[in-house]
């Protein structure tokens, strides 16, 4: 018996609707990196694009447990000398740009390499209900019906 190797053609990639109102920043990241590398699949190929297309939506109504939104820092350096620059996850949460914590969680999640830059490039987060990408049919996948943990309650 030899083991299943997917080959490019044989791989089929969906389309994914994930709505992120009142979710939980880790727990989402994680379900979508999983998707996005194509773990939930039979046919999953650890050197191989075979996951999914990710939309994801109401990206700043997203939520981020305990004190996290004060402690948690992003650190970015500028290339210059002393230019380390740090930001708190609550500015960027109510920022012009509240998706990249999300982009950040999974980016962080996935095994790096040119496979990572690859698979990113099929996760598009929204700042609001809209999304361009109704012409694909994209599925919804609840994430909060998954696990209770996975959303705030309330």
């Amino acid at each position: 018996m030899t083991t299943y190797t997917a080959k490019a053609k044989d791989i089929v990639k969906d389309w994914v609707l994930i709505d992120a109102e009142g979710l939980i920043v880790g727990r989402a990241a994680a379900i979508i990196a999983n998707r996005l590398r194509g773990k939930h699949k039979p046919t999953f190929t650890p050197h191989m694009d075979c996951g999914d297309h990710i939309v994801v939506i109401n990206a700043e109504k997203i939520v981020l447990t305990g004190r996290k939104n004060q402690q948690k820092t992003y650190y970015w350096h500028t290339g210059f000398p002393g230019g380390i620059k740090e930001r708190k996850a609550g500015k960027i949460l109510e920022g012009a740009h509240p998706e990249r914590v999300l982009e950040q969680a999974v980016k962080r999640m996935l095994p790096g390499g040119p496979l990572k830059r690859q698979q990113m490039t099929h996760l598009r987060i929204y700042k609001g209900a809209a999304h361009p990408h109704e012409a694909q049919n994209p599925k919804k996948l609840d994430i909060r019906a998954m696990n209770p943990k996975n959303a705030v309650r309330g």
